[in-house]
């Protein structure tokens, strides 16, 4: 009850601070589709990769109407990073997930004051709705009595009461409706709704698989369910959006499950591409993406909406034997490779880690078959919806988010919108991108899924020019020490100012 007055107040006092003119124009206002593919590489779709042997028509499509971007990238090479700061505008390193990602049960990574994008589009008038993965945690009741601290790892199972509502959930940092799972291969086994668990309660204990961790199931529960569930759901949330409230202005975030571990793809998917089961499972995802595009069309919703299609990092490259399958196995199988031309793989500080697609399709705004290799970042969708509903930002919001609506538009500038871009693995490793210099602080790939092999005489750090380099093949660290030098210190700035935004106000 609380925390449903309180999104009533914040509705409330959104429309009041909107004034009499703003609300007239609310209804001019676009939806906002925000479709978050799990570990897709950016060589999976074949607007992106000709040589790409997964079929994405709908992926294709939405390029086709709207603009491609080559120069996009996660902060992190890994999911929860780039959870937060694509809800937050800031980068997740400045959090306490210093690397990794949210174990299960894990304390909320989100601060209560910290205002997320869906709370700002419900000040703003509009409705709010997930569906899929969450991975920043929530504050789980527990029956023995105590508090989890918020750093704390390795929770056991047996002390989370499933039965009572959990708290610090997506409505709770501005959605007004939630469904989906936490991790599909991370405890509880089941899924949630709003603030408590769907029943039956998931009281059957699941040991340790190749891809899932142990604890507490339903009896029933089946992986394969989860993607298509999930699109039942959306599908069905725009449906009665566009039957009840048409002229209320939404937002709808899809951070979906696929194609991570589990690699589950249902038929009539499995066996469709010639790029093993894991390209099956990018199949289901296009398919789905095509799903929600025919949900807006038939509903007239597309006309007013903003539709963007990207994923939270690389690929990992599995073949999805039993569910997972070893790294690199799908290129080896079938000679796809889902990171396309890039070096290395998900987790990685090098390029196929981070690079990731990004399509954006507007009507009316966003120029069809358009392209940008603009150096964008997935940070960057908070400033850049800001500036589509004229939001200032405050200074202590979205340190770390640049407005690139101006590319999106392709208005002229006096030069890039992002003069830099922090880079991070999934072990925190970082680096730094200004115009073409990649500097990488480290040796190796700063990452758990890639075994490194470091020759003795190795640099220290890593330089590449990738507008002569884009494989990141020749280190030039130890030739180049005025770049080496400049963007280091640009690097140490960074991170101490503690935003890269600047400030509004000094």
């Amino acid at each position: 009850m609380f925390r449903r007055t309180c999104r009533v107040f914040i509705l409330v006092f959104g429309l009041l601070a909107l004034g009499a003119g703003s609300l007239a124009r609310a209804a001019e206002r676009p939806n906002v589709v925000i479709i978050l593919a799990d570990d897709m590489g950016w060589g999976d779709p074949q607007c992106y990769w000709p040589k790409s042997k997964i079929p994405t028509p709908n992926v294709d499509r939405l390029a086709g109407e709207g603009m491609r971007f080559t120069d996009a990238h996660s902060p992190t090479a890994v999911c929860t990073p780039t959870r937060y700061a694509l809800l937050t505008g800031r980068y997740c390193w400045r959090t306490r997930q210093k690397k990794c990602v949210l174990t299960p049960y894990a304390m909320p990574l989100i601060d209560r004051k910290r205002t997320t994008l869906a709370e700002m589009f419900q000040r703003h008038g509009y409705a709010t709705a997930a569906f899929g993965k969450w991975h920043l945690g929530f504050e789980w009741r527990r029956n023995d009595g105590k508090k989890t601290p918020p750093a704390e790892k390795n929770i056991p199972d047996k002390v989370i009461d499933l039965s009572k509502p959990y708290l610090d959930g997506p409505c709770d940092h501005g959605f007004d409706t939630y469904f989906g799972v936490d991790v599909p291969n991370y405890p509880p086994y089941c899924f949630l709704e709003d603030d408590h668990v769907v029943s039956p309660l998931p009281n059957q204990f699941r040991p340790a698989t190749n891809v899932s961790t142990p604890g507490r199931g339903q009896p029933d529960w089946q992986f394969d369910r989860i993607l298509p569930t999930i699109k039942e759901k959306a599908v069905a949330w725009l449906r009665r959006h566009a039957a009840e409230k048409k002229d209320a202005p939404f937002f709808l975030y899809l951070p979906l499950t696929a194609p991570h571990i589990p690699i589950v793809p249902n038929e009539p998917f499995r066996g469709s591409t010639e790029a093993t089961l894991y390209g099956d499972f990018v199949a289901e995802v296009d398919s789905l993406t095509g799903d929600v595009l025919n949900a807006l069309e038939e509903t007239g919703l597309a006309k007013n909406t903003i539709v963007v299609f990207t994923s939270d990092n690389g690929s990992p490259e599995r073949n999805g034997k039993d569910g997972a399958g070893p790294f690199n196995s799908c290129i080896t199988d079938s000679g796809h490779d889902p990171n396309g031309p890039w070096r290395g793989r998900k987790g990685d500080i090098h390029e196929a880690g981070h690079r990731v697609p990004l399509v954006v399709r507007w009507p009316g705004r966003v120029r069809p078959g358009s392209f940008s290799d603009e150096l964008v970042c997935l940070v960057d969708w908070y400033a850049t919806l800001a500036a589509v509903l004229g939001q200032p930002l405050a200074d202590d919001v979205a340190e770390d988010s640049f407005n690139v609506l101006p590319v999106l538009l392709e208005k002229d500038r006096p030069g890039p919108m992002r003069k830099s871009l922090i880079l991070h693995s999934d072990q925190g490793m970082f680096a730094i991108r200004v115009g073409p210099w990649k500097l990488i602080r480290g040796q190796g790939t700063g990452s758990f899924f890639t075994k490194d092999v470091i020759a003795p005489d190795a640099p220290s750090g890593q330089l590449y020019n990738l507008t002569d380099d884009p494989t990141e093949q020749k280190n030039l660290y130890r030739e180049r020490h005025d770049v080496v030098e400049r963007l280091s210190k640009m690097l140490d700035e960074q991170i101490q100012a503690g935003r890269t935004r600047p400030k509004q106000h000094p």
